[in-house]
């Protein structure tokens, strides 16, 4: 096992900590920055890999974008400090199967193809991949780039709905 590989296990698991460290705290605003600590390890994981640009991406549209986002819908709710129901024992179960068979495949597809060393370093300009991002041909990414876009409007008005809940009126 060299050092290459250890890394690797070191990243995943992080990112694995904090992804089950926000599904699992009691309180929303400690889940939403447990997601920030997810998010910035993926993009850990991508600068692993050399691909800064698409880690550079990752930060901006996913820790810069949609994480700020969550976390200011959460200051603006009314409950933001107060602890989130506990789940249901059925979605707790299914979580922990879903989570073990998740593993599981993990395990056997790294057990049957291990780890292979690129040697050759990807030599690609960002202007590459802004062609790329724009074509409509069968390699193009305008579709994704779309989706990503949608995704954000998505993150945008369910941020602007959980911030508009109007306070019940208890008497």
């Amino acid at each position: 096992m060299n050092s290459t590989v250890i890394m690797f296990y070191c990243i995943s698991a992080f990112i694995l900590g904090t992804g089950i460290l926000a599904v699992t705290t009691g309180k929303i605003f400690r889940s939403a920055i447990w997601l920030l600590f997810s998010m910035m390890g993926i993009a850990g994981l991508y600068f692993w890999m050399q691909m800064e640009f698409i880690a550079a991406v990752q930060i901006i549209v996913y820790v810069g974008g949609i994480v700020v986002l969550i976390i200011f819908s959460i200051f603006l709710t009314q409950k933001s400090g107060e602890e989130m129901p506990k789940p249901p024992l059925t979605k707790t179960i299914f979580s922990l199967l879903a989570a073990i068979l998740g593993f599981t495949f993990s395990y056997l597809l790294i057990y049957q193809y291990g780890f292979n060393d690129g040697n050759a370093p990807f030599e690609l300009k960002v202007s590459d991949i802004g062609l790329k991002m724009l074509d409509t041909g069968e390699h193009g990414f305008i579709l994704p780039f779309e989706v990503i876009s949608v995704l954000l409007l998505a993150a945008l008005v369910g941020c602007i709905v959980i911030a508009m809940k109007v306070k019940s009126i208890e008497e």
